[in-house]
């Protein structure tokens, strides 16, 4: 499929389900993003987690943000029960504005549903010359290192760093083992999982990925991961005022749907601590890029990078299954 195609379907499928426009424009960018960026399951694979979340009201299709100016580096954003993407959006030109003002501001939405990945989010900020980091809790999915029961969400941490003359630097990455939505694609293809995904039901590992996501899925790093994985839970749940994972996952009542909570954004313009000096220190830490390179390692987010320019000229590979079940969502 051409990414117009990909942005077409996505547009149609969400319209289809009663999204509100503006709504439909973000959500649809960002499911454009994941696919372009070869992030398969945050692509359009996510239009079935939309969808579903709409179908069972567990998301308010119309909803119309709240941007409040709360403090001199504080923004919140009530979300009112919709998507994230739109929130954030409405939220943005407000938090760039206090971060240019005051050096380091930061970004509450609160009452949002989210399935996305969080990069897209940072690189935009990072693209406007701004260090971005950004938290959100999910559902009670997982395991605390030494548990077998869920209890965190995959809680993901994103963070953006621009770069003069190139991408910006972008990691995200879930606390957990790996996104749900990796398990969810194995489970659809028939495939197994790695052990060190997941525990089954029963708290023993498990390959298969129906028992995984039945059991608990595991954080990445053992001891390291899991703490991680508590402070996402503390800073984007309490700290704002929002839900823990666990309340979550209460709230969604057996329905299966996305997550229901917050997501906090920390921003910080590099002026505010060097003033004109910025730009010399940012070509600086160009360096350690370098030295990265140089080794042969790669960076964060340089696959997504490599994927894209191939994505936009010569399109992007979808599953014929995974197709067929977003075409019958138009039905």
């Amino acid at each position: 499929m051409t990414l117009d195609e990909v942005r077409e379907l996505a547009r149609s499928v969400l319209r289809r389900h009663g999204l509100a426009e503006p709504h439909v424009e973000v959500v649809a960018e960002t499911i454009v993003a994941g696919q372009r960026d070869a992030c398969d399951s945050h692509g359009v694979y996510r239009l079935l987690v939309a969808v579903r979340s709409i179908q069972l009201g567990k998301v308010v299709p119309d909803a119309v943000p709240e941007v409040h100016d709360f403090a001199p580096a504080t923004v919140r954003v009530d979300a009112r029960g919709g998507f994230a993407q739109l929130a954030f959006e409405r939220g943005r030109p407000l938090l760039v504005q206090k971060a240019r003002r005051s050096g380091i501001a930061a970004l509450a939405i609160n009452n949002c549903v989210h399935f996305s990945a969080l990069w897209p989010e940072v690189e935009a900020l990072a693209n406007e010359g701004l260090v971005a980091f950004a938290f959100t809790p999910s559902h009670a999915w997982v395991a605390p290192a030494g548990g077998k029961a869920p209890l965190f969400g995959t809680n993901p941490i994103a963070f953006g760093w621009p770069r003069p003359g190139t991408y910006p630097f972008v990691f995200d990455f879930a606390t957990s083992a790996v996104a749900r939505g990796e398990i969810e694609l194995h489970r659809r293809a028939d495939k197994p999982i790695p052990l060190g995904w997941a525990v089954g039901p029963d708290g023993e590992p498990t390959t298969d990925a129906t028992a995984a996501l039945a059991g608990a899925m595991l954080t990445f790093g053992g001891h390291k991961g899991s703490a991680l994985s508590l402070m996402v839970e503390l800073i984007a749940g309490p700290l704002i005022g929002d839900l823990t994972s666990a309340e979550s996952l209460a709230a969604d009542d057996g329905a299966k749907c996305s997550p229901l909570g917050g997501e906090l954004i920390l921003v910080i313009d590099p002026a505010g601590f060097l003033g004109e000096a910025a730009a010399d220190h940012l070509r600086r830490a160009e360096q350690l890029f370098d030295g990265v390179i140089r080794q042969g390692a790669r960076l964060p987010s340089q696959r997504r990078y490599e994927a894209r320019p191939r994505s936009l000229k010569d399109g992007v590979s979808v599953p014929r299954k995974l197709f067929e079940d977003i075409r019958a969502l138009l039905d």
